[in-house]
């Protein structure tokens, strides 16, 4: 399937001082979010990109033009560094489109844009592009091509350190349960969809503000609950975390490492 991935945001809240790099530029580890996101994808198969730009797109641009496989593969270097023989790569086998989806365009908005990409795909792939994870992707499509729906996404706890309060009337305080152990759900921005998707969504206007409601009320939405890992890039404390957890071996979303 094709992989549709979002990266027009500017990353505001990371706040990383990295001036205007997009947030899918950050770098976890030696190599940016995206990269993470696409070598997890292409671990299933699924190498055919489209990049959906706006905010920072000659940055991402370029790192692909001059993309270097030294950095994450083994390569064995000879004649003073004349000859350079890669062990393994990366992105030999990979097919990315590039395609700038405007600036201040809305997520809707830049799905729509790259409709002409997908001509002729009965199901495709698409991601936030800010969100890491462990799921079984194969376990995953399969379920939810079982259910037929036209759209589906995946359903996680959220990591956070905030607490669910619970009360009377009054105001009084009965229970405080940590967001974690709550029965709270977010979208976690894995998403498999059906090119039915464009029918429910118009020109100008947004996936989940407008065209959600619109497969809600077909009975055309499905969520995937996945309690495994999953944890986004959304502030610089997150990115400590991952970071963290990228100095592992294996970090646990580089499931490519485990097959």
């Amino acid at each position: 399937m094709k992989v549709v991935l979002f990266c027009g945001g500017l990353g505001t809240r990371v706040a990383t001082g990295n001036g205007d790099l997009p947030k899918p530029m950050l770098r976890i580890g030696s190599r940016p979010i995206l990269w993470h996101l696409m070598k997890y994808y292409a671990c299933f198969g699924h190498k055919d990109f489209i990049l959906c730009l706006g905010h920072g797109a000659d940055g991402i641009k370029d790192y692909f033009l001059h993309y270097d496989e030294t950095v994450s593969n083994d390569f064995i270097l000879s004649e003073g560094g004349r000859n350079v023989q890669l062990v393994s790569t990366d992105i030999d086998d990979w097919k990315i489109a590039f395609v700038n989806t405007g600036l201040q365009s809305s997520i809707g908005q830049r799905l729509k844009a790259v409709e002409p990409y997908l001509e002729g795909e009965e199901y495709f792939l698409a991601n936030y592009s800010d969100g890491l994870t462990d799921l079984n992707l194969n376990d995953y499509i399969d379920q939810m091509r079982a259910h037929g729906r036209i759209f589906s996404f995946l359903s996680v706890r959220p990591p956070l350190t905030m607490h669910v309060v619970s009360g009377n009337g009054n105001g009084s305080v009965t229970a405080l349960t940590p967001m974690s152990d709550a029965d709270v759900w977010i979208n976690g921005g894995y998403f498999l969809c059906r090119h039915e998707v464009f029918d429910y969504l118009k020109e100008g206007e947004d996936l989940v503000d407008t065209a959600f409601p619109r497969l809600i009320a077909a009975d055309q939405l499905v969520a995937y609950r996945y309690k495994g890992f999953w944890m986004p890039l959304d502030t610089f404390r997150d990115k400590q975390r991952l970071d963290d957890l990228a100095e592992r071996r294996p970090a646990p979303w580089e499931v490519w490492k485990c097959v």
